[in-house]
């Protein structure tokens, strides 16, 4: 068994290499070989011959390595910024656990007027909500009719058939013959489904043809096809092609199968398989019925052993009670006892714990008068502090300065003057004092001795 298709109660632990081994197996095996689109980028070509690189859109990007061996096939060269189509296979490296792209070959995209024609009509229906999943069908588990559109001289009818009779010979099927390329063959391809719509006689509808070119399964591309898949009430699946075909078809179907034979595996479930399921079933039900009985016969027998006449009951509950009541008297003295002993305990706490009230006055008007103390000679401090600052700032004051005797001497930009080299003979000065001020005029200038 897988290890990852085990409960969580049985308490697996898995080393780092299974659980990769495991991822690894479960991308292979649920996705095949699909197309890609995106853009080149970081290529880098090894000395080896593989190429390693990164497909990328607007919104993510994924590595990308293509062996020498798929990249020796092409006959022209990949550049970083080009837009192409992969086939790859989705894996993971399981040495480092990245998840990565096996490139089997590489296409420049929008290559021919089919696949432009394809996109165009894949943008406009998706823009439509055609392939959103709220719209799909669910297919029913147990069908009772099964019905198939496709070429009745076909392999991919006699494929399904085979699938179908090998799961499920009970379900009868319908077939709708009907002509699946070429020209024309979408209009019939409509009438088909319509016809298998108006008669409803079935419960799951399989469209169905084998591979070929993009021009062999255009008329699956074509809009008329894709809007009556659309609008049939009957749940659809689509299996056109092989694994690496995609069609419009297979985006609006209810289901995408990768071919013929893989629809007729989704159409109905496999009666062996349900045969055997059922058999399981039936003998887990056995198991559990079987250990009921046993627990419920093992619970019978130990209540048989629980049984008693009931005057032995009586009297046995009888003592019991009596045992209670001594027990309850005994507790309730004890208890009365202990309180009385806690009562005389507290009032000699009592007496004996009676304060010093003239004591503790005297105590209080002593705090008192220290605080009052302290408080007056906090003040007195502060007050000296600001009668010394405040002289201080005094003798710094520039009209005490003044009042001194001193003056201060402007030039006639209204700057002091300090040195002598600020002003010259014939300069007019200002000359500011305590109570006033005048203007003056150089006469003559020059240095103090030493």
């Amino acid at each position: 068994m897988d290890p990852l298709l085990k409960t969580e109660n049985s308490h697996l632990i898995l080393t780092v290499s299974e659980l990769n081994h495991s991822a690894k197996d479960l991308l292979e095996n649920t996705f095949p070989l699909v197309w890609i689109s995106g853009e080149i980028s970081n290529l880098k070509r090894y000395n080896s011959g593989h190429w390693y690189f990164s497909l990328k859109d607007t919104d993510a990007q994924v590595r990308c390595v293509m062996f020498r061996y798929k990249n020796k096939l092409l006959n022209w060269e990949p550049e970083d910024g080009m837009q192409v189509e992969v086939r790859a296979l989705v894996t993971l490296y399981e040495i480092r656990g990245d998840f990565q792209l096996n490139v089997d070959t590489i296409r420049l995209a929008g290559k021919g007027d089919l696949f432009k024609a394809f996109e165009k009509l894949k943008i406009k229906l998706e823009k439509e909500g055609l392939f959103e999943s709220i719209r799909k069908k669910p297919l029913p588990i147990f069908p009772k009719k099964i019905g198939i559109v496709t070429s009745s001289s076909g392999a991919a009818l006699r494929d399904a058939l085979s699938t179908l009779r090998h799961r499920m010979p009970s379900i009868p099927i319908v077939i709708y013959p009907t002509q699946v390329q070429g020209e024309g063959a979408a209009p019939k391809i409509v009438a088909a489904i319509q016809a298998a719509e108006r008669r409803n006689e079935c419960d799951v509808l399989i469209i169905c043809r084998g591979g070929g070119s993009i021009e062999d399964l255009w008329a699956f591309n074509e809009e008329i096809v894709a809007r009556t898949i659309d609008s049939c009430h009957i749940p659809i699946i689509c299996g056109v092609g092989h694994e690496t075909d995609f069609t419009i078809a297979d985006f609006i179907a209810d289901v995408r199968a990768p071919t013929p034979t893989g629809a007729a595996h989704l159409a109905c479930p496999d009666s062996s398989e349900l045969i055997q399921h059922i058999e399981t079933m039936h003998s887990r039900i056995q198991r559990i019925m079987q250990s009921f009985l046993e627990s419920q016969m093992q619970y019978i027998d130990m209540l048989s052993h629980r049984l008693t006449h009931p005057d032995e009951r009586i009297h046995t509950q009888f003592i019991r009670i009596q045992h209670l009541n001594e027990r309850l008297a005994s507790a309730w003295l004890r208890y009365y006892e202990n309180r009385l002993w806690s009562l005389r305990e507290l009032n000699q706490c009592i007496a004996s714990a009676k304060p010093d009230i003239s004591r503790l006055d005297t105590q209080l008007n002593e705090l008192e008068q220290r605080l009052c103390r302290a408080v007056t000679h906090h003040f007195d401090t502060f007050t000296t502090v600001l009668q010394k600052q405040q002289a201080h700032l005094y003798l710094l004051n520039p009209e005490s300065v003044l009042e001194r005797g001193y003056s201060i001497v402007y030039d006639k930009d209204n700057k002091v003057l300090r040195k002598n080299d600020q002003i010259n003979v014939n300069d007019t000065i200002q000359v500011t004092f305590a109570k006033g001020w005048s203007k003056a005029k150089i006469l003559e200038k020059g240095k103090l001795r030493d």
